[in-house]
């Protein structure tokens, strides 16, 4: 029997559906007990502060590819006829790594890990760092001693010296690994730049295709301060709430 004639009786006269294993971290008590601790100790803040969905800085960084990047295992063409499109890319394609930080008035970026020539650079915890104390602290609006941090746990974020810099600005109200409101375990990142911000500046940077790295940049730039500046932007901003 064929492969297709196998698929045909699955789907036709048995009425079953593929679905795709997916694979997850494995939680253990203590990992649940974690959780548990971080939503008593969020809704305690929040019944002290009931504005505090207003004054959370949620942040994340994403890498910008020049030729926008296709995840063939969810893309699909639709056409009554094979397209017989191809989607090519360059052996090397060049990146850089963006951060912002996201709260209820808008958007504090983009920041661009690159050296002094615009060369990208990785994020360490050293350039994390350096990050946060020459973009982030001059950014920040002026009555900033309500504003809460939270950041994932990647290793530059976690790091000692990094911890330090976020606690020096954001005194017993830093969300993170080591922070004041501790990362849960084996907690997916539900914030507002990872489920909302990233894909909708993708979906408009990439819709003017550039020749460079520079022009890609500005693109970024010159979308994320339209945005910023945008009233409907800032309603959907508004909409996302700071879960964790």
């Amino acid at each position: 029997m064929s492969d297709r004639s196998v698929r045909s009786i699955l789907s036709s006269d048995l009425s079953l559906h593929p679905f795709k294993l997916q694979v997850v971290h494995a939680l253990s008590n203590w990992d649940r007990e974690m959780r548990w601790q971080f939503c008593r100790q969020f809704v305690g803040i929040l019944t002290e502060n009931p504005d505090l969905p207003n004054n959370v800085l949620m942040s994340d960084e994403a890498h910008f590819h020049l030729h926008d990047t296709v995840n063939k295992q969810n893309f699909r063409y639709w056409s009554a006829a094979n397209p017989h499109e191809l989607h090519q890319r360059p052996t090397y394609d060049p990146k850089f790594t963006v951060w912002c930080a996201v709260w209820s008035r808008g958007v504090i970026g983009p920041y661009f890990f690159e050296d002094e020539d615009g060369k990208a650079i990785a994020v360490t915890s050293q350039h994390y760092t350096g990050m946060i104390n020459e973009f982030l602290s001059p950014n920040l609006p002026l009555n900033n001693g309500t504003l809460w941090f939270q950041q994932d746990g990647a290793t530059a974020h976690t790091a000692v010296i990094s911890i330090a810099a976020l606690h020096h600005l954001f005194p017993q109200r830093v969300t993170s690994h080591f922070g004041d409101g501790r990362w849960s375990p084996r907690s997916p990142d539900l914030t507002a730049p990872d489920f909302f911000v990233w894909s909708y500046l993708k979906s408009k940077v990439y819709s003017n295709r550039s020749t460079d790295l520079r022009a890609l940049k500005e693109n970024i730039r010159g979308e994320t301060f339209r945005r910023n500046t945008s009233s409907h932007y800032a309603q959907l901003l508004n909409s996302c709430a700071p879960v964790h």
